[in-house]
């Protein structure tokens, strides 16, 4: 089985001190590639060398709302250059932060159209974070007629989920699957188009229910696979090709 973790953050300075032996042992689980998503434009060369350094890791540059206080002018104009020479498989991390209150919202949707715009021009897949946003993220998205992507650590309705769905997005899956409280994420992902959900780990953060608390990194992949199988009556060898499926399609890996 081939599993790719299509939002990890393996660049963080955190992982320096293990990343080659996480990275053997995730390739002996079926581990294969990994999508590194940037927040800020102070990480791009960091990520960059480290993307560099294996054939399975693949780049994503953007700017992540979380951290709109610490984006600036010259960061978005020189994001272009980074998607024209660094080698990217997507746009972001990028989106829009509703759960923050100290983040301006005129100023989030301003830079996450920059980023579609962007997408569009590139033609590259968004990798968005949609925190208590989804209906705002949709609303933008529609502006943009043909851009695709992925809704990070996918935590909405079902209407949004089929909303998203039809406007051709993925539902990344992540650790809060494996709780049993989050009865309606687990429901919808039971039900939903398996060709509209890639997997991921989110880490170091987002573990899983059975690693709660402590780090998180790409070897827990295969335990979301397993709880996405058990919750959709399926196998995890199923789950594991139609996802490695859709993101080696999305990011054209």
């Amino acid at each position: 089985m081939r599993f790719i973790d299509t939002h990890c953050h393996f660049d963080e300075p955190d992982f320096d001190v293990d990343r080659t032996a996480l990275t053997q042992q995730m390739q002996t689980l079926g581990v294969t590639d990994l999508v590194f998503p940037a927040v800020k434009a102070a990480a791009w060369g960091r990520l960059q060398a480290v993307c560099a350094s294996l054939p399975g890791f693949h780049a994503s540059y953007g700017l992540h709302p979380v951290y709109l206080n610490e984006h600036r002018p010259e960061h978005v104009l020189s994001l272009p250059r980074w998607l024209q020479q660094g080698n990217p498989v997507a746009v972001g991390e990028c989106g829009l932060d509703f759960f923050l209150p100290h983040l301006d919202v005129a100023a989030q949707e301003a830079l996450f159209v920059a980023h579609l715009r962007l997408a569009r021009e590139f033609d590259l897949p968004l990798i968005i974070h949609a925190r208590r946003s989804v209906d705002a993220i949709v609303k933008c998205v529609r502006r943009f007629p043909g851009v695709a992507g992925v809704i990070h650590s996918f935590a909405g309705s079902q209407q949004q989920a089929d909303s998203l769905i039809r406007l051709g997005f993925y539902l990344g899956v992540g650790g809060t699957c494996t709780y049993p409280r989050a009865n309606r994420l687990r429901t919808i992902l039971a039900n939903v188009p398996l060709e509209h959900l890639l997997l991921e780990t989110d880490a170091p953060d987002q573990p899983d229910s059975a690693w709660r608390g402590q780090r998180n990194d790409p070897t827990r992949l295969p335990v979301i696979a397993a709880t996405l199988a058990e919750l959709r009556g399926d196998t995890i060898a199923h789950i594991a090709h139609v996802t490695t499926d859709n993101a080696t399609r999305l990011f054209r890996l």
